[in-house]
C-alpha cells in the first residue's frame, strides 16, 4: 500500500457538509428526516441526515473528481488494482460490467456451470454465449468444487475465438481453485480474466487466507464488502488492472449498469471499510481465523456432523480452502442440511447463511465472537442428540453441466408457454430456478430438463426451500420455450 490509509474522503466530505446546515431544496424529498418522522424514530436522526444527493462538494459517482475519486484511488491500492470502481447496486452490476467490459455481443465467454445467477443475467444482458466448463464434484459432501487448469485450457483450445473466462474466487462453500495456474493460462492464450470475488473481500489481509484475484494477475474483479469486508449491504468494489480493458470502457458500461442517485451512506460504508481493513485488516482475520479453527475443531468432535476444511486440498477440484467459511456437512445425521438450517433458526435463533441438502455454512468474518460460536456449538451438539435418524442422507444429485440448446439472451426473448413440471422432461426452460441462497441457478433460459434436474427440484421443494426467479411460487408448473 502507498497512500495514506487513514484518510476517509467520502466520511470526511459528508461531516463537513453536515456541518453546514444547508437549507435543502433538493433530494431525497424527506429533507433530512423532516418530512417522515416515523423513519428517523427508526433510522436514527443521523442516519437522515446525512441521506444526501450528488452535488459538487460530494463529487458525482458517474464522473468522480473530487472525494469519490479519491476514495477509489485509496481502494484500487488496497487490492493491488490500477482502478476501482465504487458499486451501489451490489456485486451484481460489477459482474455484469465485467462481461460486458470483456465482450462483445455474440462472444463467448468460459465459465463454470456453477456461477451466480447474475452471471447469466449478464450474459442475457450482453449477449454473450457461455462455453461452459464442468467443475469438479465432491460426491461425498454433495457439492461442485473448484475448476482445473487442465480443464481450462481444453475449453479454451477447443473454443480459441472465446474473449474471457470467469472465475469464482472462493465459492460460496470457500473451495479456491489454481487461479495463478489459471491465469498464467489464458494469459498465454490472451484471453481476459474475470473473477467473481463477491466472498473473498478479506483475502489480502491475512498470509493464512487464499491469495486475491488481483495479486495473481486477473483484468478485473468483483469484491462484495458487505459479504466480509464489513461496509453496508448492497455495497461492493470493482477492481481493474489496465491491460486489455480500458478504464473508459469499464466507466460507460457502470454508467448504463448503476442507478445516478448512488447512495451516500453505501459509499461512505465503503470508505470507511477500507480504512479499518487497510489499518487493522491482519489483526481483524487474525481473531477470524482463530475463532472458525476453534468452532471447526469442536464442531468434528460432536457426533454426525463434519465441519470440513482445508484437509479437502487435492491440488486439483480443489486447490486452497477459505477456512471462514464455517461448512458443515450433516449428512450422517440422519436429516438435510435444509432441516438443521430450519432448525437452528426456529429453535435456537441462530441464522446460517446457506443450506443445501447435505450441509449448513455459516461465514465468520470481522464482527463475530467466540460467545457466539459457543452458541452454534451448543446448538448442534443438542440437534446431534435430539434429531439424529437411522439413516444417512446419501448423495442424491449433484447437477453436472446441463445442455444448452439456445443461448441465454435468445432463450430469455423467445416465445414460452406454462406446463406441469412433472411433464418438461426433455423440453427447453423458458426460465430460471433457482433457490437463494446461494443464488446458483438449476436452470437457466435455454437449457435442456432433465430428469435429475425435476429429481433436485422435487427435494428442495419438498424441503421448503426458498425458490426465486421461477414463475410459479408453487411450483407446479415451468415456463418452457415452445
Amino acid at each position: 500500500m502507498r497512500l495514506n490509509h487513514e484518510k476517509t474522503p467520502v466520511i470526511t466530505a459528508i461531516r463537513e457538509y453536515q456541518k453546514l446546515n444547508v437549507i435543502p431544496f433538493d433530494v431525497p424529498g424527506h429533507k433530512r428526516g423532516r418530512g417522515i418522522p416515523e423513519l428517523v424514530d427508526f433510522f436514527g436522526e443521523d442516519i437522515l441526515d446525512i441521506d444526501y444527493n450528488s452535488m459538487k462538494c460530494l463529487d458525482n459517482i458517474g464522473n468522480p473528481k473530487g472525494v469519490i475519486k479519491e476514495a477509489h484511488e485509496l481502494m484500487a491500492d488496497l487490492y493491488g488494482a490500477d482502478h476501482a470502481f465504487f458499486l451501489t447496486n451490489g456485486t451484481t452490476s460489477g459482474v455484469q460490467a465485467m462481461i460486458m467490459s470483456a465482450c462483445d455481443c455474440g462472444d463467448q465467454v468460459i465459465l463454470p456451470r456453477n456461477v451466480h445467477k447474475s452471471v447469466i443475467n449478464g450474459l442475457i444482458i450482453a449477449g454473450v454465449r457461455p462455453v461452459y466448463i464442468q467443475p469438479e464434484v465432491n460426491y461425498e459432501l454433495g457439492i461442485t468444487i473448484g475448476v482445473t487448469p487442465e480443464r481450462v485450457e481444453e475449453a479454451i483450445l477447443q473454443h480459441p475465438n472465446a474473449k474471457a473466462v470467469f472465475l469464482i474466487n472462493p465459492t460460496y462453500y470457500g473451495v479456491v481453485s489454481d487461479l495463478k495456474a489459471i491465469i498464467e493460462i489464458c494469459k498465454k492464450h490472451d484471453k481476459a480474466v474475470l473473477v467473481d470475488e463477491a466472498h473473498g473481500a478479506h483475502l489480502p489481509f491475512h498470509e493464512d487466507l487464499p491469495a486475491p484475484a488481483m495479486s495473481l494477475g486477473a483484468d478485473m474483479a468483483a469484491v462484495s464488502l458487505h459479504k466480509t469486508g464489513g461496509s453496508l449491504t448492497q455495497s461492493s468494489v470493482l477492481l481493474l488492472k489496465e491491460e486489455k480493458i480500458q478504464k473508459s470502457r469499464v466507466n460507460s458500461i457502470l454508467n448504463m449498469m448503476q442507478t445516478t442517485s448512488a447512495s451516500y451512506l453505501l459509499m461512505a460504508s465503503l470508505d470507511g471499510a477500507r480504512k479499518i481493513l487497510a489499518t487493522r485488516g491482519k489483526e481483524i482475520f487474525d481473531k477470524a481465523l482463530a475463532i472458525s479453527r476453534y468452532a471447526r475443531e469442536e464442531i468434528n468432535k460432536i457426533p454426525h456432523f463434519y465441519a470440513f476444511g482445508k484437509e479437502l486440498i487435492d491440488g486439483k477440484g480443489v486447490f486452497n480452502y477459505d477456512e471462514t467459511k464455517l461448512s458443515i456437512n450433516t449428512s450422517q445425521l440422519g436429516i438435510t442440511g435444509l432441516e438443521v438450517y430450519d432448525i437452528l433458526r426456529n429453535e435456537y435463533m441462530i441464522q446460517m447463511e446457506l443450506a443445501d441438502v447435505h450441509n449448513v455454512m455459516a461465514i465468520i468474518s470481522l464482527g463475530d465472537n467466540v460467545e457466539n460460536v459457543e452458541a452454534l456449538i451448543a446448538a448442534l451438539k443438542d440437534i446431534s442428540a435430539k434429531y439424529k435418524k437411522d439413516k444417512v442422507i446419501k448423495n442424491t444429485v449433484v447437477l453436472e453441466n446441463p445442455e444448452v440448446v439456445v443461448p441465454p439472451r435468445e432463450a430469455f426473448y423467445k416465445q414460452r408457454s406454462s406446463m406441469p413440471i412433472e411433464e418438461s422432461e426433455g423440453k427447453i426452460s423458458g426460465e430460471f430456478f433457482m433457490v437463494y441462497p446461494p443464488g446458483i441457478p438449476i436452470l437457466t433460459p435455454g437449457e435442456r430438463i432433465t430428469k435429475e434436474i425435476l429429481k433436485y427440484i422435487r427435494i428442495l421443494k419438498e424441503e421448503k426451500a426458498v425458490f426465486t426467479d421461477n414463475s410459479d411460487p408453487e411450483i407446479k408448473t415451468i415456463m418452457v420455450i415452445d
